[in-house]
């Protein structure tokens, strides 16, 4: 009888917690520092370097994330996740992956750092992004 009890007990304790584990589903985070930066044309410049940079229309802020894989589908891990630093890793199947670090500066300007594989090579870039004005 009193194994009777204890199976009753521990399906229900079962039930209920399976119940719990969905009842909310997986989000995924608020990135801190992005949400922060001003939508807008941005120049990306090597750090260090003396290129006129590579300019883009930042309407999404996410494209910062993964500059060597472009738009490629690629699943996030959050790292780091504070006010002024962000640090994301991310997968991008056969086309590499890689891992993203942004410091924010100011609302117009940040500091990029990132390394991985890509198309079966490495990378390692220093950027300086700067809000530059209006797309």
């Amino acid at each position: 009888m009193k194994g009777l009890k204890l199976i009753k007990v521990i399906s229900a304790t079962t039930a209920v917690l399976s119940g719990f584990a969905m009842a909310a589903p997986a989000q995924t985070p608020t990135m801190i520092v992005l949400d922060g930066l001003m939508p807008g044309e941005w120049t990306l410049k090597e750090r260090g370097g003396s290129g006129q940079g590579q300019k883009v229309c930042l309407g999404n802020p996410e494209l910062l994330l993964q500059i060597q894989h472009g738009s490629t589908s690629c699943r996030r891990y959050v790292i780091e996740n504070g006010p002024r630093k962000l640090r994301v890793s991310y997968k991008c199947g056969s086309a590499g992956h890689g891992v993203t670090e942004i410091k924010q500066e100011s609302s117009s300007l940040v500091q990029i750092s990132s390394q991985g594989i890509r198309n079966n090579a490495p990378f390692s870039v220093s950027l300086e992004g700067r809000r530059t004005g209006s797309c």
